[in-house]
């Protein structure tokens, strides 16, 4: 079994034990958050797509870290005219380890 989900614009593919990062949810370390944006599920009778959503579908996760992600650099250049401009960074995350898939 497995659910399409939707968290932060951003669409997974889960199934029970699968460890995701999303974009940073207001949660602590070891609470859990519960997400009814479930855009499709698939079951042993069959594929069930929701129109936007499927109603009644829900995925149970676990928060299991918080945190930021790569630096990504960011480097403005213009050629000739000595301007250069260096930004990083670093957007913040949170683990999540799929328990259940209710649906």
């Amino acid at each position: 079994m497995y659910a399409i989900m939707e968290s932060g614009g951003k669409q997974f593919k889960v199934q029970k034990g699968d460890v995701i990062r999303v974009e940073k949810l207001p949660a602590d370390v070891g609470e859990t958050v519960e997400i009814d944006r479930v855009l499709a599920v698939s079951r042993e009778d069959g594929f069930f797509p929701g129109k936007p959503y499927v109603e009644g579908a829900r995925v149970t996760l676990s928060v299991q870290a918080q945190g930021k992600g790569e630096k990504v650099m960011v480097f403005k250049y213009k050629p000739k005219k000595n301007f250069r401009k260096l930004r990083g960074h670093r957007q913040p995350y949170t683990e999540l380890r799929v328990d259940e898939i209710t649906a």
